[in-house]
């Protein structure tokens, strides 16, 4: 069984030990590995800002990280609401990334959670011209954003 089946199933069994039967389907993308959760009653791993969400994927990642290769990691969606966030964080990046070209000066955004900020270092990246970097120390950082000298 490769890694895939095996993030399926036991990210299906514990659905199942959470009292939720729910299909998922596992796919590679190029920014990591997709669990794709969807049918009736996924709302409940929605509830209270997504906790339950970001609690499974953390689980995941935990349990099956060293299995990849790279420096890709596993991302737990739920009736693609993870993908409507991203999106909305990307947009929030693109205008904060012009506010910092505009204005020369650097801009802030956060707290974020690891994965979050890393939406947001990838989407600086693509602009050769700006750089981000996390600051903070807990689990929680802030990224600045600001023009490349």
């Amino acid at each position: 069984m490769n890694v895939n089946e095996r993030v399926r199933e036991f990210t299906r069994e514990t659905l199942a030990a959470m009292g939720l039967s729910l299909d998922v389907v596992v796919n590679d993308t190029p920014d990591g590995i997709r669990v794709e959760i969807s049918g009736e009653g996924g709302e409940t791993l929605l509830r209270r800002k997504a906790e339950a969400l970001d609690a499974l994927q953390l689980i995941v990642n935990t349990a099956f990280r060293r299995e990849l290769q790279d420096d890709r990691s596993f991302v737990v969606d739920c009736l693609d609401y993870r993908k409507a966030k991203d999106e909305e964080l990307r947009q929030m990046t693109r205008f904060i990334m012009e506010k910092a070209r505009t204005s020369g000066a650097a801009q802030e955004m956060g707290p974020l959670n690891p994965y979050s900020r890393r939406i947001v270092h990838l989407t600086v990246a693509e602009d050769p011209k700006l750089s981000s970097e996390s600051i903070g120390d807990a689990f929680q950082k802030t990224v600045i954003i600001s023009v490349r000298r």
